[in-house]
């Protein structure tokens, strides 16, 4: 089997990518080929008998598909994107990196034949927005309130028209807010979300820029990478009309996160975080719901979190 991963680079494609080369199997199948792709070449892997390819491409210019594509994968993970704050800073870019090279793909698969390749894109929680019912279901009407979820909206449209037309086997996994993330602060709205943790965990500051009474829809990057394997493990006839729907996150509110860091390490921890409040960012975060009936990713056996605390005893265990 030959996967792809664009966005190979980034903390949740290499999280992908060392899952996939543990198991060696996908699917039933032996992975026997891998192709990593980012804007910057994704770091060298250990993958014993996988042949292993890492490049580095914008996938924004013309042709930049084409060798990939060639070599005909059964498997794509689209997680390269340009994230929410940036998207929204830079409408150009976004759309360039979010919509023009996600059509770019589909387009090469289609003119390629790539019929029964399974596409699995990477879309968020920020397709959803404005007046919205107080409990989301897949089903809720897509009115994003900032380009990056607008620019997601569009390319899980056009996954589904090519699923239906048989022209890809496309796969839509909307990822709630991915927490706790290893590194630095991003260019991500909700950013804050993994410093006010990561970064008093370490014994750093960190800001807040939102109300404590914001809440989120969360998920860890563990639970997330489990996701994404399993995604592509799906029956394409299990999926129904529509290849698009949430991953089963935890609704938690900055107050009960910050509860939770109080619980793992003390008063100290919490006291390194300082308020500053930040309208941009609030704007954009408050725009996403907190609370989704995830009927479908049950059904379809996607596992979520226990709890806030699990998430957070899980990156204490691993921060990397």
């Amino acid at each position: 089997m030959h996967i792809l991963i664009t966005g190979a680079a980034g903390f949740l494609g290499q999280r992908l990518t060392q899952a996939l080369v543990a198991r060696g199997t996908l699917d039933g199948r032996t992975i026997t080929r891998l192709t990593l792709v980012d804007q910057s070449a994704p770091p060298a892997i250990d993958a014993g008998d996988i042949a292993v390819v890492t490049t580095s491409r914008d996938l924004t210019q013309a042709g930049a598909w084409n060798a990939l594509l060639d070599g005909r994968p059964d498997v794509i993970y689209h997680l390269a994107a340009v994230v929410s704050s940036a998207a929204e800073a830079d409408l150009e870019l976004g759309l360039a990196v979010n919509f023009d090279a996600t059509r770019a793909l589909l387009d090469g698969c289609r003119s390629r034949g790539l019929g029964q390749t399974r596409v699995l894109m990477a879309s968020s929680v920020a397709v959803y927005g404005g007046e919205l019912p107080e409990v989301l279901t897949d089903m809720t009407a897509l009115t994003p309130q900032s380009s990056y979820g607008t620019q997601k909206a569009m390319c899980e449209l056009l996954i589904n028209d090519f699923s239906r037309r048989g022209l890809i086997d496309g796969r839509v996994l909307r990822l709630p807010t991915i927490v706790i993330r290893p590194g630095r602060p991003n260019a991500a709205a909700s950013s804050f979300a993994s410093s006010i943790l990561r970064e008093p965990l370490a014994g750093e500051g960190a800001v807040c820029p939102v109300p404590t009474e914001l809440e989120l829809f969360v998920m860890s990057p563990g639970k997330v990478v489990e996701a994404l394997i399993h995604g592509a493990e799906v029956d394409a006839g299990e999926l129904g009309a529509s290849r698009c729907f949430m991953l089963p996150g935890i609704t938690v509110s900055v107050a009960e996160m910050l509860e939770a860091l109080r619980r793992r390490a003390g008063d100290a921890a919490v006291d390194r975080v300082r308020f500053e409040p930040g309208a941009a960012v609030t704007a954009i975060v408050a725009s996403w719901p907190g609370r989704f009936s995830t009927a479908k990713a049950d059904r379809l056996g996607f596992k979520g979190d226990d709890s806030f605390d699990d998430i957070v005893a899980g990156f204490v265990a691993d921060p990397h």
